[in-house]
């Protein structure tokens, strides 16, 4: 393998991406290529499965293309994707019976309110680690089977076949011959038991989801076929598999329980590496699993934020105080900070921990000397404070002590976000020298399953810090800042349940 790389697939939510990794996890070569996105109604969101293959092979070859070689001098390739987005095929055709439908997709929220009055949160959430949400796949399955003509009579003979982004690829990869998935895709269905690590044939039924329509659940890290398509003209070994999440989790090298990372893209996705026992939360965070390599297999505890990113798009977009995302730093640095006025930006409602779908976003501590620097300052500030919140939930619920925090994503180019976030965490913000850790860890995913890289270990010493932010804020004007922000977050609550 002296000559080979890694191809790293990375089939998002906007965009599908390929990377090549060489033995040193550096990146080789880059393609990218939009993905269209669908809205037939408010709040539903689809993509279009065939686009989703056609622009993933595109950029594959693409990609390989550019670093002027052939598919002989790919050693494997690791998938990673957007998690929970739900596509039912005809296994007979292979054509699908429906848009992909998308996680962000709200259509079945009627759907999780009657199994919520069913009394049925407490068991979902022992057996699978997730509250009853439109946000996972079980119930755009059940929405396809009740609202596709002749789905339902279909999938009883067990002519469907229901697939995650990763199945989908697969399926087609292997000219139709392979249906699986792995098991943290599996985790985010909620028809997985993640205890057992199998399909819950009690919530299947509860669901009315025939279990033949199911992918077999594999490991993170395995050889699961060769890519046989016109593609490539030598197979390929399909040797990695990982939500997005956990692979970023996995590229970061949060390998012992305890470790932590925070994605910092449109909104924030924070995980913690809880190592072999997956624990239940009871600060509204969800218990998954982190990844199965072989026998082992890590837990995870993870926390979104809807809005991060985002803010900064919305004083671009909406109040137009800078012209480009990239100006944000350089006119919040106008101040030194922001005075007292906090921004919640409950745009969507806040998530975790406080999962209240009705507050909206809310500017509070502003006087006639406000300007737009300070506005810019509380819009950053946001971003910091809300995190924390999952991370000190992550704590309580964990018992383990956060020592550093692995960040990546856009977002973490801002040097002052940064240090805002290790000053009130009163940890370090470490950001990496590779940023691309999400296709990276499917990449390492792969390379291990087909002795790329020989172990873990090994992995870890590719970790390299980019820059290291440690607290320098005193503790007292670190409980005044934040002391402010649990009252904004409180008056903001108190609005909604008034007006929600």
């Amino acid at each position: 393998m002296q000559d080979q790389y890694i191809l790293a697939l990375d089939q998002g939510t906007t965009s599908s991406r390929a990377i090549l990794f060489d033995r040193e996890g550096k990146v080789v070569s880059v393609a990218q290529k939009e993905l269209r996105q669908i809205y037939p109604q408010p709040g539903w969101v689809e993509h279009d499965p065939h686009e989703i293959w056609s622009t993933q092979t595109g950029v594959a070859t693409e990609c390989v293309m550019r670093a002027d070689l052939d598919s002989r001098s790919i050693a494997a390739i690791g998938i990673t994707n957007q998690r929970e987005t739900t596509i039912v095929w005809d296994r007979e055709t292979g054509q699908p019976v429906y848009n992909a439908i998308v996680w962000q997709d709200r259509r079945t929220a009627p759907l999780c309110d009657a199994l919520k009055a069913r009394g049925l949160e407490e068991k979902v959430r022992a057996k699978t680690g997730l509250p009853i949400d439109a946000y996972f796949s079980a119930t755009k399955i059940r929405w396809i089977l009740d609202n596709v003509p002749g789905a339902r009579e279909k999938a009883r003979r067990g002519e469907l076949a229901f697939g995650t982004v990763d199945s989908w690829l697969l399926w087609n990869f292997t000219k139709h011959t392979l249906h699986a998935t792995d098991a943290t895709n599996a985790s985010r269905t909620m028809l997985f038991n993640i205890h057992t690590r199998e399909w819950d044939d009690e919530l299947l039924d509860l669901l009315e989801i025939p279990r033949s329509m199911l992918p077999r659940v594999r490991g993170s890290s395995e050889i699961y076929g060769y890519a046989q398509t016109p593609v490539f003209a030598s197979k390929i070994p399909l040797a990695g598999i990982a939500g997005d999440q956990q692979a970023a989790l996995f590229g970061q090298m949060c390998t012992r329980s305890g470790m932590v990372k925070n994605t910092y893209g449109t909104g924030c996705f924070l995980m913690m590496n809880t190592g072999a026992t997956p624990i239940p939360s009871k600060n509204n965070l969800v218990t998954t699993l982190a990844w199965q390599i072989g026998d082992r297999v890590d837990y995870a505890l993870e926390g979104s934020i809807f809005i991060a990113g985002a803010v900064v798009q919305w004083l671009r977009d909406g109040l137009g105080i800078i012209k480009s995302a990239h100006e944000v730093q350089a006119l919040a640095e106008r101040v030194p900070h922001s005075d007292g006025v906090y921004l919640v930006p409950a745009f969507a409602g806040l998530g975790a921990p406080h999962w209240n779908a009705h507050a909206r976003g809310s500017l509070f501590g502003t006087t006639r000397g406000t300007r737009d620097a300070h506005i810019a300052r509380a819009a950053l500030d946001s971003i910091a404070y809300q995190s924390l919140g999952v991370l000190k939930a992550m704590e309580a619920d964990s018992g383990l002590p956060i020592r550093e925090l692995r960040v990546d994503g856009g977002a973490t180019a801002n040097d002052l976000l940064m240090q805002f976030q290790a000053d009130i965490l009163g940890a370090d913000a470490v950001r990496p020298k590779i940023s691309e850790t999400t296709a990276l860890g499917a990449a390492y995913l792969a390379g291990l399953a087909v002795g790329y890289w020989r172990d873990i270990d090994e992995l870890q010493t590719q970790w390299m810090p980019d820059r290291r932010f440690s607290p320098s804020l005193e503790a007292p004007e670190v409980e005044t800042r934040l002391a402010g922000w649990q009252r904004a977050v409180r008056a903001t609550e108190a609005w909604a349940g008034e007006h929600g």
